[in-house]
């Protein structure tokens, strides 16, 4: 049987220098261990990966780390969350924050890709790219080049019935503007949804 939503949230820290405060999550209670050490293990890699890409930016040392984390999903079944990371070096001008997220179907057991959400076959990425593009004109952002498109495993997470395709800093706009983030309608992409995947629950109306 499959646990139950929301699964249950308990922060952590880092055990750190001065200066260092990285918090993350960790799921506990659930009716599956081996599914809960698998969620649990993958939340603590993709916390220990931010905090070493920040290390090997620069030869400075850090001035300070605050890592944090939001939940976006937990419900039906699906759990999205969301890890960001900021340090500041000592000779640095300002600071850089990095984003990862983590999508995981607690139906199957896996964790996502953005190709997981979609039916076998279907161009995912160009109808999300022409949706993207069409949000930038919109809503006048200004990029650092012409945005051709996503990648096929192109970071998102879930958000109710949101699709959220996200950029880092500096990969699409350049750094006062932020975080690109594009929100897509679950409907506007119904047609090309994988049926059995966390979209499809997702999209319903009840």
């Amino acid at each position: 049987m499959p646990d139950s939503l929301p699964v249950h949230i308990e922060p952590f820290k880092v055990s750190g220098g001065p200066g260092q405060q990285v918090v993350y999550p960790q799921v506990w209670g659930m009716a599956d261990p081996s599914l809960q050490t698998f969620i649990n293990q993958s939340i603590v890699r993709e916390t220990q990966g931010l905090i070493d890409q920040q290390i090997s930016d620069m030869a400075d040392p850090i001035g300070q780390m605050v890592g944090e984390f939001e939940m976006k999903n937990n419900q039906r079944q699906i759990l999205s969350l969301m890890l960001s990371n900021y340090a500041i070096h000592e000779m640095a001008a300002h600071g850089m924050t990095y984003l990862t997220s983590l999508t995981f179907d607690l139906e199957t057991g896996k964790r996502c890709q953005l190709s997981d959400l979609f039916k076998p076959g279907s161009d995912y990425t160009s109808r999300i790219s022409d949706m993207i593009k069409q949000q930038i004109k919109e809503r006048g952002i200004q990029t650092l080049g012409e945005f051709t498109g996503i990648k096929p495993d192109q970071p998102f997470y879930i958000a109710d019935k949101t699709l959220v395709i996200y950029f880092q800093l500096y990969e699409l706009t350049p750094y006062v503007f932020g975080f690109p983030i594009f929100p897509l309608s679950v409907y506007e992409l119904q047609d090309i949804i994988d049926e059995n995947g966390p979209l499809s629950r997702m999209a319903i109306n009840n």
